[in-house]
């Protein structure tokens, strides 16, 4: 009934295999891809006109993990999947990056790929299995895709790459590397690594690079089975169109591209643009206005790239390697917890840390299970950071990624959480941006966390790098400006310590890149981030030693296991009573661990007062101050020890046998006592007699 095409190889030690003609058959490609037992379906669709009025190709990638995968029922009160988790986001992102240049020049039909996993068997992650199965699903289609592209993950395990280590094994792992490319070059990278060498990221690229071969191959060889027919795409001629921009435009563009300021050169362009969308789609002219648009921008390309690989000079007049200027400044804000403003050239972070308790960690609900998260990140592109009007809200795919890519660069030089027990939230606010908002995020998130007394094990630097590449000709540009990412060949953003290299992200417009090209670029951005990190040693050079006048102190003890159940009492009762009467947040873990927060010192020492008096237990011949509670005709019942009573005989009470216990001892009366032990039935027995009952001290005297 079904025409079904399979093909099954062995990548990294377990089974990938690849179906087509099985499932979603109405689909323009459909691959059904397991690895171990984790299921991804990736589709294609794309619809067989151009969209009207786009200059650009509309390619939307939707990434989805559905709880049943794992075994699971969604939480939340509609128990079904809703809007996209940061995770899912970022998988989307991921596997637009690298199939996005492949596409045939001036194709516009809109196109969407969907992928979704169906089954999770918490080894293997899904994420690079949806990457292969978006590139199959891709080449099958017939439209003009230049792939397929193959993707790996990379770890390094006790000195050794590894191949898509499976879910355990990452956590030994002391890089997270994602790579993706064609077979002849690499196209994207994305990783989080513990101050590695460029020597070490670069072989680690070139390992995960030839890893995937194998899985080109056997896309290859389902698609000679499988694949539609190559639908038919016409480039329109434009050398016409082409040429006339040219003559309008080109010697006043060339002008423009010498005005160092962003805001006079933009300016300048629009201008130029305004006069050659006049001339040519008018009436007379008869061009469309997205043809023409299209046009210059190509035409602006050509001025910018041949200007530096020609002359070596860039658009602001810099070399290829100079950073623009540095300013960094600490504790801007008088109420904040740590504070940093970030300025690079014409781009600019405020960047703010805030020191949470257990109350403020993130609850993550991922297919592995729910899990909770002590650090955030969060970056926020207003509209005003680049001088426009546009959309507020909730923030968007670009502002989740470039979040993201700052998180893991600085992730690495956190300390451990038993060591700084605090949950971390940074937020960096893009107040100027012109180029590599995210490497200004970076930095400003490292100024912060210092300056909000996070120890950190060194500073962090980023530095973004571009590429102008024409035949065998390139040239690596340092801390790249905005125009020189849009008309350039290459976004690659390098982050790290003076040790090593935390984060390397990088995506290609061109059909990849090589070794040489790669390696250029990470010597030269060592260089660049050498610098960053000496320019913002001028504001601070490591952690202060002191948490902020409003930040929350944190001290931590630890309670026997059978004993949490007294400390948070029936119902939450008594933890409810310490939280109220002290004003001091009080978290408790299941291993014991209590962390005690507040302000105030004087609150945390009567909250770890009141739970060590639960908690502990009383020393045998130890003195203690306590309160009278209850007198019986035999004694007096004194409380000493938290909770915890004990009797004073009435033989103990005073040298001699007094007549009645209220003769010496009156409830509510404070008294010190002595512990002298515990009676056969477990009863605590206590002495006053033993005691100088003015100053606390032990007297001589037979307490037997």
């Amino acid at each position: 009934m079904f025409n079904v095409c399979k093909e099954t190889i062995d990548w990294g030690g377990r089974p990938l295999t690849l179906e087509t003609g099985r499932v979603a058959r109405q689909a323009d490609g459909a691959v059904l891809a397991t690895y171990g037992e984790t299921t991804v379906l990736a589709t294609v669709v794309s619809e067989k006109e151009p969209k009207p009025g786009f200059d650009f190709f509309p390619l939307t990638v939707n990434y989805q993990e559905k709880a049943f995968a794992a075994g699971r029922i969604p939480g939340g009160f509609f128990k079904r999947e809703g809007r996209p988790s940061e995770h899912e986001v970022l998988t989307s992102r991921l596997i637009d990056r690298p199939i996005r240049p492949l596409f045939a020049d001036g194709y516009k039909n809109d196109t969407q790929v969907v992928v979704t996993v169906l089954s999770h068997d918490l080894e293997n992650a899904p994420d690079m299995v949806a990457m292969v199965a978006a590139s199959a699903a891709l080449t099958l289609s017939g439209v003009p895709f230049m792939g397929p592209i193959g993707g790996a993950r990379v770890g390094l395990i006790d000195g050794e790459f590894v191949l898509n280590p499976d879910v355990d094994r990452m956590s030994e792992s002391k890089l997270d590397l994602v790579v993706a490319g064609t077979a002849d070059a690499v196209l994207m990278v994305e990783s989080e690594a513990k101050e590695l060498s460029e020597d070490e990221m670069l072989a680690a690229v070139m390992f995960g690079h030839k890893g995937f071969q194998p899985v080109i191959d056997a896309i290859i060889r389902l698609a000679e089975k499988g694949a539609k027919e190559p639908r038919e795409h016409v480039v329109p001629d434009m050398a016409e169109l082409q040429a006339k921009v040219k003559e309008l435009a080109e010697s006043d563009l060339r002008a423009a591209y010498k005005i160092p300021v962003k805001f006079e050169r933009r300016d300048a362009i629009a201008a130029v643009k305004e006069k050659v969308v006049a001339a040519l789609c008018s009436e007379e002219g008869g061009y469309a206005k997205e043809a023409v648009g299209g046009q210059f921008k190509k035409l602006e390309a050509a001025i910018v790239r041949n200007q530096i690989l020609d002359d070596k000079i860039r658009i602001d007049g810099r070399d290829l390697e100079t950073v623009r200027q540095i300013e960094s400044q600490v504790g801007i804000l008088p109420r904040t917890h740590g504070s940093a403003l970030f300025t690079r050239g014409e781009t600019q972070a405020m960047v703010v840390t805030t020191l949470g308790t257990g109350d403020d960690e993130q609850f993550v609900d991922a297919l592995e299970g729910t899990y909770k998260s002590t650090f955030m990140l969060h970056y926020n592109f207003p509209p005003f950071s680049v001088g426009e009007t546009g959309r507020m809200g909730s923030p968007g795919r670009r502002e989740i990624g470039h979040g993201k890519l700052a998180w893991r660069a600085i992730h690495p030089v956190l300390p451990l959480h038993h060591e700084f027990p605090y949950t971390l939230r940074v937020v960096s606010e893009i107040t100027e941006s012109n180029g590599s908002s995210s490497m200004a995020t970076v930095c400003g998130t490292s100024l912060a966390l210092m300056d909000a007394g996070v120890p950190l094990k060194r500073p962090v630097a980023g530095i973004a790098m571009g590429l102008i590449k024409e035949g065998d000709r390139f040239a690596v540009l340092s801390d790249i400006l905005g125009d020189e990412d849009h008309l350039g060949d290459m976004d690659f953003k390098v982050a790290g310590t003076e040790a090593g290299v935390t984060s390397l992200q990088m995506d290609i417009k061109i059909d990849g890149i090589t070794e040489e090209i790669m390696k250029v670029a990470l010597e030269q951005a060592k260089a660049g981030r050498a610098h960053i990190l000496g320019e913002m040693s001028k504001a601070l050079t490591e952690a202060r030693t002191d948490l902020g006048e409003y930040a929350p102190r944190i001290e931590v003890i630890t309670i026997p296991v059978d004993k949490i159940r007294e400390v948070i009492g029936s119902g939450g009762k008594v933890i409810r009573e310490i939280v109220e009467k002290t004003g001091a947040k009080v978290d408790i873990s299941d291993d014991g661990t209590v962390k005690v927060a507040s302000s105030d010192g004087k609150a945390i020492t009567a909250a770890l007062n009141w739970i060590k008096g639960i908690a502990a237990e009383p020393e045998v011949n130890a003195i203690y101050e306590g309160t009278v509670v209850k007198t019986v005709d035999f004694g007096a019942f004194v409380n000493f020890f938290g909770s915890r009573d004990g009797l004073v005989h009435i033989s103990q009470l005073t040298n001699g046998r007094p007549e009645k216990v209220t003769d010496v001892v009156k409830e509510g009366d404070k008294v010190w006592v002595k512990l002298l032990g515990f009676d056969e039935r477990g009863k605590v027995r206590l002495s006053m007699k033993v005691v100088d009952q003015e100053t606390g001290k032990e007297i001589a005297t037979d307490a037997a």
